[in-house]
């Protein structure tokens, strides 16, 4: 669904000079790539955009502007102003599915770029500027850029953070849980087994693995003060064929948060292990165990690090603009493409 967008940024970066890499990667190249996130067979291919600049000397720093150009859905149409795809200008500001998260942040940096140029300045280090997708759901995207090997000496990711510096991001571990129940007539609900009401009871447990989590986080030294950093989220449920059968099935797409330095490998044992103890004490699904399907991201955190260069030129730029000192530091309960 992205195409036009990856069309509209190929053109824009041809039309001012970048060379332009567009290209497209099967999903089965990307597997042993570190940081893979298996789709469950949603995406068959990755499309990429990436315009390079050469360096216009010998003595630069190389970098890599990214931005992402997928947005999360959309939601309820009746709960916008106006149509999310149709963007309107209010009071100064731009109201619309991904103005924020981050076509601004893309525009900033692209048009950053070009004043720069137009003021009489080249580069001394190379410069790239991706286009990626899939931010939102597995981040194979960015790891398409890595696989075709783009690599600088830094990377800049303006995502809106209310110009903050996200110092560390939290992983993500996305999963579904299939339930099974027993269908029979309502009539007779009490021999069956209601799939939707055992789903709800795997939900209990994995929001209390949640709270234990977040105890945890009051040790990490990069979180340590936040207020409830990692979340659990059942984000989409689906079940049942009718009011009047007890629902033979059940499905629900979860996410967990997980700290830096936490092993994305452990936390899914640790999500397994409740899930199977509370089947354990369900009547039915002690003997029909759910399933467990794990898609989308499965990613660590981040700490950023060793990164004193960089930072010192960012605080340039924000105390030039801003005139405080900053940016501020943000421990951030999302992740990026970082």
């Amino acid at each position: 669904e992205e195409d036009a967008a990856l069309d509209f940024m190929s053109d824009a970066l041809a039309a001012r000079g970048w060379q332009v890499d567009d290209w497209t990667v099967p999903m089965s190249e990307l597997a042993g790539e570190p940081g893979f996130c298996d789709s469950g067979g949603d995406l068959v291919a990755i499309r990429s955009v990436t315009g390079t600049l050469d360096a216009a000397g010998s003595g630069g720093k190389s970098l890599i502007l990214q931005g992402h150009l997928d947005v999360v859905p959309e939601g309820p149409a009746e709960m916008w102003t106006a149509p999310p795809y149709d963007p309107v200008i209010k009071d100064g500001w731009m109201y619309g599915r991904g103005a924020g998260d981050m076509k601004s942040g893309d525009t900033a940096a692209l048009f950053a770029v070009d004043a720069i140029r137009r003021a009489g300045f080249a580069p001394e280090g190379r410069l790239h500027y991706q286009s990626v997708v899939e931010e939102e759901s597995t981040g194979m995207g960015a790891l398409a850029t890595l696989a075709r090997r783009y690599r600088a000496d830094c990377v800049f990711i303006p995502e809106p953070t209310g110009h903050t510096l996200v110092r560390a991001q939290v992983g993500v571990v996305w999963f579904k849980l299939r339930v099974q129940g027993k269908p029979t007539h309502v009539a007779y609900a009490g021999t069956g087994a209601n799939a939707i009401m055992g789903t709800f009871q795997l939900l209990t447990a994995l929001e209390e693995l949640c709270e234990t989590y977040n105890a945890r986080a009051a040790d990490h030294p990069a979180y340590k003060g936040e207020e409830h950093p990692v979340n659990f989220n059942a984000g989409k449920i689906t079940g049942g064929d009718w009011a009047s059968s007890v629902p033979a099935w059940c499905e629900v797409d979860c996410r967990m948060g997980l700290l830096p330095g936490w092993s994305v490998e452990d936390v899914k044992a640790e999500i397994a292990e409740t899930v199977a103890r509370a089947a354990e004490a369900h009547p039915f699904l002690r003997s029909n165990p759910p399933d467990i399907v794990w898609n989308g991201f499965q990613a660590d955190g981040f700490v950023l690090e060793n990164a004193d260069a960089p930072e010192t030129a960012l605080s340039a730029a924000h105390k030039s603009v801003f005139g405080t000192d900053g940016p501020e530091d943000r421990a951030f309960t999302a992740l990026t493409d970082t």
